[in-house]
């Protein structure tokens, strides 16, 4: 007896609450559009879009949909070659090494994010097996993060927390 009084009390604020988003109640006003934003109030203004330091390491954005490691990475055959090529000898400096998890799958291009760097900038990631693939360093929190096209490079199982050396250049 006491479940079913709850069932009904559950039910009708679920009703109630979908009420007041029929009534305008709710910010999505009605037709489940976003409420205009009130005059008075300021509208912050979009994030610009990131500064990409290796312009030739970046790609598009998967097509809406993607689900697959094969659609979600839009890099080319040619970028693939480009980021695995044995760099040209630069300054580089060992930054440390770190465990990485599989990055956001839909943000494109080649890239690490992790708390080695402070700001953008080209760099390099090796593996223990030798396998190399040049990366844009971007600052992060938490466990680092490697793009799915730079795992992908690199050959890296996508459900591995592999162990790899950063470079920075």
């Amino acid at each position: 007896m006491q479940v079913q009084v709850m069932m009904r009390l559950t039910g009708a604020g679920v009703l109630a609450l979908a009420l007041a988003g029929c009534a305008g109640g709710l910010p999505f006003g009605r037709g489940g559009a976003a409420a205009p934003a009130p005059q008075n109030s300021p509208v912050p203004p979009a994030d610009p879009a990131p500064q990409v330091s290796l312009p030739e390491l970046a790609a598009p954005p998967p097509r809406p949909g993607a689900r697959t490691a094969e659609t979600l990475d839009t890099t080319t055959p040619e970028q693939r070659a480009a980021a695995t090529a044995t760099p040209a000898p630069a300054a580089e400096a060992a930054l440390g090494r770190v465990s990485v998890t599989l990055g956001d799958p839909t943000a494109p291009g080649f890239w690490l994010k992790s708390g080695l760097v402070s700001s953008v900038r080209p760099g390099l990631v090796k593996t223990t097996g030798g396998q190399t693939v040049q990366v844009e360093l971007q600052p992060g929190d938490g466990a680092a993060q490697l793009s799915l096209a730079a795992f992908r490079a690199l050959g890296l199982s996508l459900t591995d927390l592999p162990e790899v050396e950063v470079f920075g250049r």
